[in-house]
């Protein structure tokens, strides 16, 4: 099963780019986030017309989450479990129900910024409820994947210049903290298993920095582990705008990630790996 994920930033200014991407890239699921639409105005038609299931989670200008799958979808979440009064549209879930049921949790992480402040607050408190979801999704022992923007700077080798983001929202203690527990719980970053293919093919990136992990999106899982990991919205010259787009699966999965899909070309660039739940 091949997985994705995608900040598309406005459905409206993708409608064409997207269903472009689908057709060479063919992911089975793709999730996306910032679809900053409401569900009744999202253009499903467009994306049924190619074969993809559609679930959204929308929200008028803002945010706004989506699941777009090749194979049929059930249990249908909307919202992140932990705070019924949270209005803002970040977190959905789907079973996919192929060869064997796979969880889809996508996900848009809040930004945080200015920090500290409210927004700060709001997103440690949003990843707490992260946390306690994906420690009811391990306690049920079925596999799932967790992959959407993350907003998050795990490590310093994740930014090309980490000096400059001491004082953000995406890279301060706290939030590098609440996600290494969620990590730790017994998820899997998919950007590192990407890397590491990287090294022993020896494929490199558009841009030829001898880091990869900031250039472009990621992804995290978890079917009994996830991948994380950093990477940049926009074109690959916009290395200040990095934000992580990363999948976490639940350690056991067996993961492989599709290399090429992950090249960084300019656009919002989506990330691409297969997953097979054991």
């Amino acid at each position: 099963m091949k997985l994705a994920t995608f900040n598309i930033n406005g459905i409206k200014a993708r409608v064409d780019a997207l269903p472009a991407w689908l057709a060479t890239a063919a992911p089975d699921v793709v999730c996306l986030q910032e679809i900053k639409s409401v569900n009744d105005a999202f253009p499903r038609e467009v994306f049924e017309a190619m074969g993809y299931r559609v679930e959204t989670h929308g929200q008028k200008g803002f945010n706004g989450v989506a699941i777009l799958s090749k194979l049929p979808l059930t249990d249908i979440r909307r919202g992140l479990p932990g705070d019924e009064a949270d209005e803002q549209a970040r977190w959905i879930e789907a079973v996919v129900t192929g060869a064997r049921p796979l969880r889809i949790c996508g996900l848009y992480l809040p930004n945080g910024n200015p920090a500290p402040g409210p927004k700060y607050d709001y997103k440690l408190a949003w990843m707490a409820r992260m946390e306690a979801r994906v420690r009811d999704l391990l306690a049920a022992e079925e596999p799932f994947v967790c992959l959407g923007d993350y907003n998050v700077i795990p490590q310093a080798l994740d930014a090309a210049k980490p000096e400059n983001w001491v004082t953000d929202a995406l890279y301060l203690p706290a939030s590098r903290q609440a996600y290494r527990r969620m990590l730790h719980l017994g998820l899997t970053e998919a950007i590192r298993i990407r890397d590491a293919q990287c090294s022993s093919t020896g494929h490199r990136h558009a841009h030829r920095d001898a880091n990869p992990l900031h250039n472009g999106s990621t992804i995290c899982f978890s079917a009994r582990k996830p991948p994380t990991g950093l990477r940049t919205p926009g074109s690959t010259r916009r290395y200040a705008a990095a934000t992580s787009r990363q999948i976490m699966c639940r350690s056991g999965s067996r993961l492989r990630p599709e290399v090429a899909a992950m090249n960084a070309f300019p656009a919002s660039n989506p990330g691409a790996f297969r997953v097979t739940p054991l």
